[in-house]
């Protein structure tokens, strides 16, 4: 791989750059295409953030701020492609913040309920 990577470089031809990556301890030699070059890297949402799993309709509300809650109480009821689907909470805390209310239009992604 070294030949080649020497190559690409030397010619400046590709607008591929070569990288290294680690996955669970095994190292590879990869090459990042440039639409992929520019990315921001990931970052993981919290678990504390209730989102929008596809857009849909929130049915039925069932906290508001202030509230204690255990892991797995009800949140929410988001009907999303004609299925109705509960949201529960991941974390035992707090309601922090209620963004939504019952008859709202929510987008994919977007942050219905946060949690402290």
């Amino acid at each position: 791989m070294e030949e080649i990577y020497n190559n690409i470089e030397q010619d400046g031809s590709n607008t591929e750059k070569w990288d290294v990556i680690n996955i669970d301890g095994v190292i590879y030699q990869t090459t990042i295409p440039k639409k992929n070059q520019d990315r921001k890297p990931f970052k993981a949402k919290d678990p504390k953030d209730i989102h929008a799993f596809i857009p849909g309709t929130i049915l039925k509300v069932f906290v508001k701020p202030k509230d204690k809650v255990k892991k797995g109480d009800k949140l929410l009821i988001f009907q999303a492609m004609k299925m109705s689907n509960e949201l529960l909470a991941p974390v035992n805390g707090v309601i922090a913040e209620v963004n939504i209310k019952e008859g709202d239009s929510v987008n994919k992604a977007q942050v219905l309920v946060k949690i402290k």
